[in-house]
Parts: C-alpha cells; sequence; structure tokens
C-alpha cells in the first residue's frame, strides 16, 4: 500500500509537471523573453545636436528641451547635447539627415529658415525639409530688427537713407537673409558683418560697439538683455512674422510695407520660417513606433510643471506647435509659387 501511495504521488507529480509544461506560463518561463519595444530607450544616451555655438538663442531652447525630454521616453534615457555650429545650422541638419543614426537616438534643433534653404537653393542645404522628422516647436517666433539707442538708423524710414550695420550668424538665419533680402525688396540700406558664432556674441559686440543692431528673435532678445527693449537701450525697427505681434502693437509689421500685393506675397514667403519657431528635429526613416515616441515625449515635455517653469525662468515664451503642424506648415511653404521662390531664393544667397 505504502508503494502504490508512493508510485501515485510519483505518477501525479509527473503529470503536473507535464500540464504545466504545456500551460503559456510555463513555456514563457522556459524561453528568454524578448526585451519590449518600450525597454529600447533604457540605459541609452540621446544626443541633442544643436545647430549653433553656445549662448544663442537656439542652444538655450535645444538645451532646456534636452533636459526634460529624455524623462518623458520610455526608459528615460540620458539626452546629451552637442553643438555642432556652421552655416546657418545646414551642418547640423546635413549630419542629423544624412549620417546620424535612424533609430531614435539622435534629435536635434535647427534654424528656422533651414527649411527654406533646400527650396531656394542653398548652398550647403544638403536635406530634404520634405523627409526629415518634424518633432515640433517649444515656440511660434517673432522677429525684430533691432539697433542701438545711439545708431543713426532709430526707425525704417532712417533704414531707407542710412545704413544699418548688423552682425549676422551664417546663411540659413535670419540674422542673414531678412536683411539681404530687404535692401533688395524694400530698398533697406544694411551692411551685413560675418562670422558670428551665435547672436549672444552679436549683442556682445552691439555692446562693444563693433555693429549697430541685429535681426532676430524676440524671445532671444527678451532672454539675453531683458532691459533692453524696456529701457529703451535698443530701437525695435520693425517686426516680421506670420502674424504681427500682439506685444509689439505700436511696431511696424514687414508685410504692411509691402507696396503692392506681390511683394506683400514674397515677404510673407521670406518670412514663413517664424511659423517654424525652434525646430526640433530627427532623421528621416524612422520606425512608425519610434516616431510616435519621440512626438509623444516632445509633446509631453511641453506640458511638464517643471519644463514650464524652468521656461519662465529662462525667460522664455513658450508657445508650442507639434510635429504633424510643423510638417503640414512645411509642405505649405514648399507649394509656393515658383516665382516667388525663385526671387527670394536669388536675394539670400
Amino acid at each position: 500500500m505504502a508503494f502504490r501511495s508512493g508510485l501515485l504521488a510519483a505518477v501525479g507529480a509527473l503529470t503536473l509537471a507535464a500540464a504545466l509544461a504545456q500551460t503559456p506560463s510555463a513555456a514563457l518561463a522556459q524561453t528568454p523573453a524578448a526585451p519590449a519595444a518600450n525597454d529600447f530607450y533604457a540605459g541609452k544616451t540621446v544626443t541633442m545636436v544643436i545647430g549653433f555655438g553656445p549662448g544663442g538663442g537656439y542652444d538655450l531652447w535645444g538645451r532646456t528641451v534636452g533636459r526634460y525630454i529624455g524623462k518623458h521616453l520610455p526608459g528615460n534615457p540620458t539626452v546629451v547635447p552637442q553643438n555642432m555650429p556652421g552655416a546657418g545650422s545646414y551642418n547640423a541638419a546635413a549630419q542629423i539627415y544624412n549620417i546620424s543614426p535612424k533609430d531614435g537616438t539622435v534629435i536635434g534643433i535647427i534654424a528656422r529658415d533651414a527649411a527654406l534653404g533646400p527650396l531656394t537653393g542653398a548652398e550647403g542645404a544638403r536635406f530634404d525639409p520634405l523627409k526629415i522628422t518634424w518633432l515640433g516647436t517649444p515656440a511660434i517666433e517673432t522677429n525684430v530688427c533691432i539697433s542701438m539707442a545711439n545708431s543713426p538708423v532709430k526707425t525704417v524710414k532712417d533704414l531707407y537713407d542710412k545704413t544699418l550695420i548688423v552682425g549676422d550668424t551664417g546663411a540659413g538665419t535670419g540674422t542673414r537673409s531678412y536683411p539681404k533680402a530687404l535692401s533688395a525688396l524694400l530698398g533697406m540700406k544694411f551692411k551685413l558683418i560675418s562670422g558670428f558664432p551665435s547672436s549672444s556674441d552679436v549683442f556682445l559686440a552691439m555692446e562693444r560697439g563693433e555693429v549697430d543692431g541685429i535681426c532676430e528673435s524676440l524671445d532671444s532678445v527678451k532672454g539675453k538683455r531683458p532691459d533692453w527693449i524696456k529701457s529703451g537701450k535698443v530701437n525695435v525697427i520693425f517686426q516680421g512674422g506670420i502674424e504681427p505681434n500682439a506685444e509689439l502693437k505700436d511696431v511696424p509689421f514687414i508685410v504692411d510695407l509691402g507696396r503692392n500685393e506681390q511683394e506683400k506675397a514674397e515677404l510673407t514667403f521670406l518670412y514663413a520660417g517664424q511659423g517654424i519657431g525652434r525646430p526640433i528635429v530627427a532623421p528621416p526613416n524612422l520606425t512608425p513606433e519610434r516616431l510616435a515616441m519621440l512626438r509623444k515625449a516632445f509633446d509631453e515635455t511641453m506640458k511638464d510643471p517643471e519644463f514650464q517653469a524652468e521656461v519662465k525662468k529662462q525667460k522664455l515664451e513658450l508657445e508650442p506647435e507639434d510635429g504633424v503642424h510643423l510638417e503640414k506648415l512645411v509642405r505649405s511653404i514648399y507649394a509656393t509659387p515658383k516665382p516667388i521662390v525663385e526671387k527670394i531664393g536669388k536675394l539670400i544667397q
């Protein structure tokens, strides 16, 4: 009887083991688990390529976004900024588009006007804005042309009679494109001094009396020299963007300076990049899953209370748009009539 009981117990144990082996849980226990898709970023480093030197508005935005976007990606990767100045961020855009791994481990911030580069045939614009991945922008921009208070150019009217010496940070940026084009389109008198790595360097040159002004984003001016406009240390000559900024209600809007509908259409195209803001991008051809992760992380970063608090502390204006919006905007820009594109393209080269 003891033998039979022992045999039954042994058989029962074997039967139970066999039954368990056929269950999904046992099968999983015996087979190494494949890594979950959401584990991709765990332990990895994401590079934030910044298309300008340290200290400028793009550098500030890139580093600020970079400090928070990692915590909104599955696996919470470390995000490391990497400045790659040159050619108004064309170098960075080309690097991201052509060379960087297309797995979501590289993102970057490039000039808003860089998107117009390939369309207008700009030298060095070796990327396709219709294929690069747009993740979003933390801000929609207003560009202002400013001069030091002691400059002979204090108003738009002065610009037609006197020359304003401005610093520029390279091709593909508004610091160069706007003065060059406006000189030809409207007869404004600008003299460009090139070779500045970032707008911060131009601001220093303005304070030293080496240049008289700059055409730069309003948030960059307010962020780095918060007292300039309020105290009257600079003259805000005019503003440009997709629409007038209510904060600058007494400052002339560039499109209104067009003398006919053709000129107004050309000026609208010239400043179309302001709607692109401070674009965060990634390489083309990401998998749909990785694209969704990055865009979601960007959107969640924009809503992050800690991120919003830092933006406010940095005296930046948060007015985000998502990647889908930027992608549609770029496509609409590329639908601009060819004669306007060709004319503006020649002017800003």
